[in-house]
C-alpha cells in the first residue's frame, strides 16, 4: 500500500526551471528522510539531496547553490526546486523515503525523466 507518486519532470533548455514533487502515501510522512537520488545512462545512481524529518538538508557538491529539497508534512509531499539547470542534470530523479526505526523501512518512487537540452 505504500506508494511514492512522482511528477514534474520534463524537457527544459539549460537554464531553466524544473520543480519536482514527490507525493508519499501510505507511510507516516513525519517520521521519514526523504530523499532525491538521480541516475544518468551509463552511470550510478547518486545522491542529489535529502532532507530529514526535522528539516536539515544535505546536497551533492554538483547541485548544491542550484537545487533546494523541501517537504510539505501536511501535504505528504517532498520537493525539489531545480534552478539553473545543466545538460549534465539530465537523468531520471527518484523519490526516496527512508525511516531508521526499528524497523528500518526504506521505499522507492518509480522515477521522473529530466532532460535539460543545449
Amino acid at each position: 500500500q505504500v506508494q511514492l507518486a512522482e511528477s514534474g519532470g520534463g524537457l527544459v533548455q539549460a537554464g531553466g526551471s524544473l520543480r519536482l514533487s514527490c507525493a508519499a502515501s501510505g507511510i507516516i510522512f513525519s517520521l521519514y528522510a526523504m530523499t532525491w537520488y538521480r541516475q544518468a545512462p551509463g552511470k550510478e545512481r547518486e545522491l542529489v539531496a535529502t532532507i530529514t524529518r526535522g528539516g536539515v538538508t544535505n546536497y551533492a557538491d554538483s547541485v548544491k547553490g542550484r537545487f533546494t529539497i523541501s517537504r510539505d508534512n501536511a501535504k505528504n509531499t517532498v520537493y525539489l526546486q531545480m534552478n539553473s539547470l545543466k545538460p549534465e542534470d539530465t537523468a531520471v530523479y527518484y523519490c526516496n523515503a527512508l525511516q531508521f526505526g526499528p524497523p528500518k523501512r526504506d521505499y522507492w518512487g518509480q522515477g521522473t525523466q529530466v532532460t535539460v537540452s543545449s
